[in-house]
């Protein structure tokens, strides 16, 4: 039988893009199934499905469902009925299983009068319509943790300048990760309490922080993430300064540590002036020209608490690739970390072209590319309307990897890899075949812990196996893929 290619509209069928990606696996994983993806039609996923040659009728909206399924050439007749069927069978599992006897609450505001005065509220809603739900909480004065990206700017600072009238933390939006008396929320590794107590206007770099203080043996009881965009000039560290008061008044906590993107220069001096006026001492690890990376930052506070600083571990594959010219192009799945890796590679390549670029000027095209070095971060927020976080849903990177491999201008790789709760259970399955499938030197930094559910020591295994030199530090991930790239003859 030919190749059958099978695209379909759904008006109005909206799911959750977590269990559409459950179904979408479940179909890639069919005999006679060459491609499959089960989506809202998104501008983005659509664009997607083109790059992967499906043809989506016009006129489609986010509110649509799209059903796209390729067949192998050697399909048999009944293979796309038997797609098809799963499916229908897959789409209704995952809604019987969200089904409960008893109808939930409908809204925040009914659900906390029957919650306890001390209740924690975890808003993840479409970011659009989180303000409703997470100002109910904190009316209601709760603490809430509002995971929902896409919140607008405007959203953020009616709640955060209400939670300050109320004297309660707002962690978020786009919050990926917190700690809170040693548990884990949203994308958080698996580590023992400890003496930090950690502040972070980011979410890989509190994951960064916490792996690397793990490695340490030293532990973490508290990790109140802000967002990204707490430190910026418009928001100015409203929660910021609520979480390192709240730090400082615990006497569990001994040192501080707070993490940032790179924030805006007078916001950065406004809060240095306030931590230093804590009882608690203060680290600081704000990212930016001149400053600290995150490995240099996680040394410091081990020195501050008179802890031995560890040598990072580095996993070489059997076979190196050496390189043979061409540029770096770096594909990652958290912000903070291509952050950290343009700030580090721009001291020696010169500037880096990115979606989330340094400098203005320095825009990636639509296709996610230009000359020149690269990298690019697949949790932005343009990156994940419609879909799940790349650490969940790798297909966008995927994707992209294979077709920057095939650039000839590609001289080495650099990829993150993140474990914890709530990501990939096994991101390796995934990406160690199409690491072994590229012919450049691949360097992948890798941030878990050995306690963590995707196990450490497997990933590391697998992604050496395929070709990739792993490191459990990002800034030295970055400075390896440097060296490798001035090796090859490129700057």
């Amino acid at each position: 039988m030919s190749t059958a290619t099978h695209v379909e509209l759904r008006p109005g069928a909206y799911a959750d893009s977590v269990a559409l990606l459950q179904v979408s696996r479940t179909l890639q994983q069919l005999p006679g199934v060459a491609a499959a993806q089960v989506a809202m039609a998104t501008p983005l996923n659509v664009d997607v499905l083109t790059q992967m040659g499906f043809e989506v009728p016009g006129g489609a909206t986010p509110n649509d469902l799209v059903v796209a399924v390729r067949l192998t050439d050697d399909a048999g007749p009944d293979a796309l009925a038997q797609a098809h069927a799963a499916m229908e069978s897959a789409l209704a599992s995952r809604t019987e299983s969200a089904a409960v006897e008893q109808a939930p609450p409908r809204t925040t505001a009914t659900a906390l009068r029957s919650a306890p005065d001390s209740a924690l509220v975890l808003v993840s809603v479409p970011g659009p319509n989180a303000l409703v739900e997470a100002m109910d909480a904190v009316e209601a004065g709760c603490d809430v943790m509002v995971f929902s990206d896409n919140m607008p700017l405007d959203h953020e600072l009616a709640l955060k300048r209400a939670a300050a009238q109320r004297d309660v933390l707002v962690m978020g939006p786009d919050c990926g990760t917190s700690v809170i008396g040693g548990v884990g929320l949203g994308f958080a590794n698996t580590t023992e309490p400890g003496p930090v107590g950690l502040v972070a206007a980011s979410g890989t770099g509190a994951q960064q922080l916490l792996c690397l203080l793990d490695h340490a043996g030293v532990g973490v009881t508290h990790a109140l993430g802000v967002g990204g965009r707490d430190l910026s000039a418009d928001v100015r560290g409203l929660s910021t300064r609520a979480a390192l008061a709240r730090l400082d008044a615990d006497d569990s906590v001994e040192l501080v540590v707070l993490v940032s993107k790179p924030p805006a220069d007078d916001v950065a001096e406004e809060i240095w002036e306030y931590a230093a006026g804590l009882g608690t001492p203060v680290e600081l690890a704000f990212l930016g020209a001149g400053r600290h990376d995150l490995t240099a930052a996680a040394e410091s506070a081990l020195r501050a608490l008179g802890r031995e600083v560890p040598t990072w571990p580095v996993h070489e594959p059997a076979t190196p690739r050496q390189p043979t010219g061409g540029h770096l192009r770096g594909l990652f799945v958290g912000g903070t970390l291509c952050d950290e890796a343009m700030l580090i590679a721009t001291e020696e390549l010169g500037p880096i072209r990115s979606n989330i670029p340094l400098s203005p000027g320095l825009e990636l095209d639509a296709g996610l590319t230009a000359e020149g070095h690269t990298m690019v971060d697949f949790g932005d927020d343009e990156l994940t309307a419609g879909r799940a976080h790349p650490m969940i849903d790798p297909t966008l990177r995927l994707d992209h990897l294979a077709r920057t491999a095939a650039d000839p201008t590609t001289g080495v790789l650099l990829l993150d890899v993140v474990l914890g709760h709530g990501a990939e259970p096994d991101p390796a399955a995934l990406l160690a075949p199409a690491i072994a499938a590229v012919s450049q030197p691949v360097v992948v930094s890798l941030v878990g812990t050995s306690a963590d559910p995707q196990g450490l020591d497997r990933q590391v295994e697998a992604l050496t196996d395929a070709g990739a030199q792993v490191h459990f530090s990002n800034a030295a991930a970055t400075r390896s893929a440097v060296a490798l790239t001035l090796a090859g003859g490129t700057r």
